[in-house]
């Protein structure tokens, strides 16, 4: 059976046509269906900590993968930009294994790279900048000790705050740079690469010293849904459209 990948859902209770879409994906292409399921990043809009499990939607989510999980498919789950405090409450709760970004891995006999995608867009100096102060155990750890309520409204700011700055910013800086793709390929050694974050599906091939190596996007799930299926033949795009 194929392992199938997916990223930048981006779930909310704002959004309940796509959870929903969610759900039906999973029952219908997911479960009994494949080997794997991969989740490379933002699963939710966003995540503030273990408090948010006690969240009916969240908690229905979980519940959706955990059966998944007890179905045999293996449920693995990466962090993304907005969902990054996601942690052993949610994996237990869920079933999902959490996986380090990047994370190689031998799929179906080649060598592949998974990523969430956003350390590769090196030219965004400000967003790395936030990226790696809110990734410090230490300003985690004081953001996890205000109230949950807290820090769920600032969350809701942050969120804001990003969506206004992105109105600044070339659509060059917030892809991904060709030469940090290229150096993760040399330094791993990989032939694949697959990575959310863009939001814009596609699939490129890069030179890399002297090999040819395909890199597939994944595509949000604003409007419909989609997902990377691979297995022994190669990978292939697939839609989830709303029913």
């Amino acid at each position: 059976m194929p392992a199938l990948f997916i990223s930048d859902l981006h779930l909310c209770e704002a959004r309940p046509a796509i959870a929903a879409l969610f759900f039906e994906f999973l029952r219908s292409r997911v479960r009994d269906s494949a080997e794997e399921l991969y989740i490379l990043g933002d699963l939710f809009e966003y995540w503030t900590g273990d408090e948010d499990l006690e969240l009916k939607f969240n908690c229905d989510i979980a519940a959706a993968l955990r059966g998944v999980a007890d179905s045999g498919t293996r449920v693995h789950l990466m962090h993304g930009n907005r969902d990054f405090l996601l942690g052993a409450e949610f994996c237990s709760a869920s079933g999902a294994n959490l996986l380090a970004d990047p994370t190689r891995l031998d799929l179906f006999g080649k060598p592949t790279l998974l990523m969430h995608g956003d350390t590769l867009c090196t030219d965004d100096h400000a967003y790395l900048e936030f990226r790696a102060m809110v990734r410090e155990i230490g300003w985690q750890q004081a953001f996890l000790a205000q109230p949950a309520e807290a820090r769920r409204r600032q969350a809701d700011n942050a969120r804001s705050r990003s969506e206004t700055e992105k109105q600044s910013k070339s659509a060059e800086i917030m892809d991904v740079n060709p030469a940090a793709v290229e150096r993760v390929l040399l330094d791993t050694g990989c032939a694949r690469l697959i990575h959310g974050h863009t939001h814009r599906p596609a699939r490129h091939l890069h030179a890399v010293d002297g090999r040819t190596c395909e890199r597939w996007v994944l595509p949000d799930w604003y409007l419909s849904g989609g997902y990377l299926e691979c297995d022994a033949a190669g990978c292939r795009s697939g839609r989830v459209e709303p029913g």
